[in-house]
């Protein structure tokens, strides 16, 4: 039984006694204490203090030790899991996992002559951001930096040109915050593109966040009475600089950002750094209210490892591949960019479809 036929097995079980799954730090928890690794060498894949990582590894062996009803503790963690596995084995019908399932059926199938209409395109979304886990793919240092630095009580901005990932970097954050933020925060994800003003933008906001309708110290005094603190992701942020914004929201949202406690933290998508972003930033004696409070971390094209990691990643369960030629080709067009090369590769992809 390996790690990832554990974890399958456990969170079935969850589903079924608590209907509930792991949380991604439990899951990080759960593969570590299985590969028997130590805190210090998980802690590394945890985005959270080694410190917070024991304090919650503890929780969650009481977690299992209630849903097994045997102790499970992070030195005996193997016996108890797989002597419930046996247990329940003819149970869950767990002779073969989907994975292996899959594989094999992939195995059978040698080639894809007579499968055309039951073939999918894996090259998606084309357009937008990526809001399936199954489908994103890397950015593991920036998600780590990130909510290292939302860790530190700080704000973030990611800086990146258009079609290089933040959309889909900032929706995968909040997806991991509720897990890896050490003062947990109710995540908010806002696009800009979908707001018209500012006053929309608070209407947005608290609707969201579940608080009544409101603006100025109003707003501030229930959100601060709100039962969670939150994490604000503003996407397309230079949408700000357009007729129905002013400063003053920016200020607003400095404001309520501000402090360890704040009641707003905020990660910002945006395709220029803020203080080239906002005019108003160089007016004499002025500084972008938002530049002030958020860390800056740039997004970088893909190197060509992860662009060719990508391309496999995304072929492994089909029965299509890239020539070496076609692979070089993807690299050098797109230059990087996720989105230009989900693109080229989805046109590719295609190509092989229409010979069949």
């Amino acid at each position: 039984m390996d790690s990832k036929e554990a974890l399958e097995f456990i969170n079935r079980l969850f589903k079924e006694r608590k209907n509930q799954v792991l949380n991604e730090l439990e899951k990080t928890l759960f593969l570590g204490f299985w590969e028997d690794k130590s805190y210090k060498d998980i802690v590394t894949q945890a985005y959270v203090s080694e410190q917070h990582l024991r304090d919650t590894g503890a929780k969650f062996c009481k977690k299992i030790t209630e849903v097994l009803g045997i102790e499970v503790t992070k030195k005996n963690f193997h016996n108890p899991i797989e002597d419930c596995y046996k247990e329940n084995f003819a149970k869950f019908d767990y002779q073969k996992s989907p994975l292996a399932a899959e594989q094999e059926k992939i195995k059978e199938i040698p080639n894809i002559v007579g499968r055309k209409n039951r073939i999918f395109n894996p090259f998606i979304p084309q357009h937008g951001r990526v809001e399936n886990p199954q489908q994103f793919f890397g950015r593991e240092r920036e998600i780590q930096r990130v909510l290292e630095i939302l860790n530190s009580g700080s704000s973030v901005a990611l800086i990146g040109e258009e079609g290089i990932g933040k959309s889909s970097l900032l929706w995968m954050i909040c997806q991991k915050a509720e897990s890896f933020l050490e003062s947990p925060r109710q995540s908010v994800f806002v696009d800009l593109n979908e707001v018209d003003n500012e006053e929309d933008l608070y209407s947005t906001l608290c609707h969201e966040v579940g608080i009544p309708e409101s603006t100025g110290y109003m707003l501030n005094r229930n959100l601060r009475q709100h039962k969670n603190k939150v994490l604000l992701a503003l996407d397309n942020v230079g949408k700000m600089t357009r007729q129905g914004f002013s400063r003053q929201v920016r200020d607003k949202l400095r404001g309520l950002s501000e402090g360890s406690n704040a009641p707003l933290k905020l990660i910002l998508g945006a395709t220029l750094p803020l203080n080239d972003l906002f005019n108003d930033s160089h007016d004499e004696g002025k500084t972008s209210p938002l530049a002030g409070i958020c860390q800056e971390e740039h997004i970088q094209p893909w190197e060509e490892i992860t662009t060719r990691a990508f391309i496999s990643s995304r072929l492994a369960k089909t029965a299509v591949n890239f020539t070496e030629e076609e692979i070089i080709q993807l690299v050098q067009e797109s230059d990087g960019h996720p989105k230009r090369l989900m693109q080229l590769c989805y046109r590719i992809y295609a190509r092989y479809l229409e010979g069949v």
